[in-house]
Parts: structure tokens; C-alpha cells; sequence
């Protein structure tokens, strides 16, 4: 027998090894999140801001001449923070969407599911590597629309710029990882994209201020949440909002918690993704 103390020590049977919180599985699951999308950075970050970089080209060049200007700033200013966390919710929504639905397209669920993580944790680190997908393609945008002749996106408020940024890229997050969960093959989650998370996008006030609206599409677009997630971004940029921001700001965390909620019922229970 060695003299020499045990590296590993073995546990009481029922003393729980890890008592509270496992963050080591949680940071495993996040960075194998994280790096899968950077193996294909090209198509993940990168391809995404240049689409987007598009949009402004266009709508600059066809509605931005001559001095046009909304709610009192360059359209080319009032278009840019729209574009960039648009731009932000959609890699959000990418990313989510696709982990645990091309897991059981091709039988490796159980990876997910074998591992020693609550629900809990496996949620916060599918939607931590989605928010940091939207970030960094939110970074790339900004970054390069700072050089772009004729748009100021120096933030005004940086705090807005932050929450709102947040909470659009959690909000298309947990939406993401509930489609991934429902659908059965790519084809339900490209209907989500087109039909939910497109119409939801491109009405939300993004080109244009709802104040020129009727009444009944001004009420249609306060019953939109990206509307807020939009005219909120957009005020910490150049300080001006179509909505309340506060009130915006609220919702958004509301909506956010009950996504929370809906999206670990249906995880805890296993809702088509045990058999």
C-alpha cells in the first residue's frame, strides 16, 4: 500500500458530486455550441452582415437621396440600427433553431440528453451560443457601418443599445430552440423563418416609423414584439423613439421570461425529442 494521498476522491453513495450547479457541462455544451458555428464563420457571421450591409445599400440608394430625412434623422441614420439588430435576431434565431433539430434528424439527441445537465442548463447554454452568434454578427455590422459615408451609429444611449440588443437576440434565441424542439425536419423550421420570423422582421418598423401609418397598422405594429425590440435599439442610437422605451423594455423581458417558461416545460418533459 503507497503512503502517497488519493488524487480522486470517491463520494458517499447518495452525496451528490455535483451539488448545486453543474458549470462545467454547461460551459462544455456552450462552447461546443459556439464552435461549431465558428468552423463556419464565413457562412455564420460573416455571409449574414454582408446581407444585411445590402439592405442598407439599396434602401439608401432608393428612398435615401435627397436629404430625405425621418423622424428628424438622415434616413441612412434612422435605417442603420434597425438593420443591425435585425441582422442580429435573424443569426439568433440560425442558431437555435438548429441544434436539437438536426440532433434528431440524425440520432444524435442523445448527446444532448445523456450528459449529466438539467434543463435548466442545457437551455442557458443553447441560447448563451445563439446571443453570442447574434453579437458578433451584430459587431461585424456595426463595426462596418461605422466607415460607412453618411450613417452615424454612435451610440446615444448605450445602456438601450445593450438591453435591447439583449433581449431581441434571447427573444429570437428561445424562439429558435422552441421550433427546434417541435419541428421534425428542416422544412418546419424554414416555415417558421418564413412565415413568423420574416413578416415579423420586415414589419416592425425597421424602414420606416409607424407614426405614417393608419390606426389600425399603427395597432397591429404595437402588438408586434420585434417593434420594440427595433425602436428600442434604435433609440440608443439616435435618441429618438416611435414607442415608449420603457414600456417597450418591460414587455420584451416579459415575453422573454414565458418563453423561458414554455421553452424548459417542453425540454423538461421530453416533448418530441424522447421517445
Amino acid at each position: 500500500m503507497s503512503d502517497q494521498p488519493k488524487k480522486f476522491v470517491i463520494p458517499t453513495p447518495g452525496e451528490p458530486v455535483i451539488p448545486f450547479f453543474n458549470w462545467g457541462g454547461m460551459r462544455a455544451l456552450y462552447v461546443k455550441e459556439v464552435k461549431r458555428f465558428f468552423k463556419v464563420q464565413l457562412q455564420t457571421i460573416w455571409a449574414p452582415a454582408f446581407t444585411t450591409l445590402l439592405y442598407l445599400i439599396i434602401f439608401t440608394v432608393a428612398l435615401g437621396r435627397g436629404g430625405r430625412e425621418v423622424m428628424g434623422h438622415p434616413f441612412a441614420t434612422f435605417v442603420a440600427p434597425g438593420l443591425i439588430v435585425m441582422g442580429m435576431m435573424n443569426a439568433a434565431f440560425a442558431n437555435s433553431s438548429f441544434s436539437l433539430l438536426v440532433g434528431k434528424m440524425q440520432g444524435t439527441i442523445i448527446d444532448y440528453l445523456m450528459p449529466p445537465l438539467s434543463t435548466g442548463e442545457m437551455l442557458a447554454a443553447l441560447v448563451g451560443a445563439a446571443v453570442t452568434r447574434a453579437i458578433l454578427v451584430g459587431l461585424a455590422l456595426w463595426v462596418a457601418m461605422l466607415f460607412w459615408p453618411g450613417v452615424d451609429v454612435i451610440p446615444v444611449h448605450p445602456a438601450a443599445v445593450l438591453w435591447f440588443g439583449l433581449m431581441g437576440s434571447m427573444l429570437l434565441s428561445l424562439i429558435g430552440v422552441l421550433t427546434s424542439i417541435w419541428a421534425d425536419k428542416f422544412d418546419h423550421s424554414a416555415a417558421i423563418q418564413n412565415f413568423v420570423v420574416g413578416p415579423l422582421s420586415l414589419l416592425s418598423g425597421t424602414f420606416y416609423s409607424i407614426e405614417n401609418l393608419h390606426g389600425v397598422f399603427q395597432a397591429l405594429s404595437h402588438a408586434n414584439p420585434f417593434f420594440y425590440v427595433i425602436s428600442g435599439f434604435r433609440y440608443g442610437f439616435i435618441g429618438t423613439a416611435d414607442s415608449p422605451v420603457l414600456i417597450g423594455a418591460i414587455s420584451l423581458l416579459v415575453i422573454n421570461l414565458l418563453l423561458v417558461w414554455a421553452n424548459y416545460v417542453a425540454l423538461d418533459r421530453g416533448w418530441k425529442i424522447k421517445s
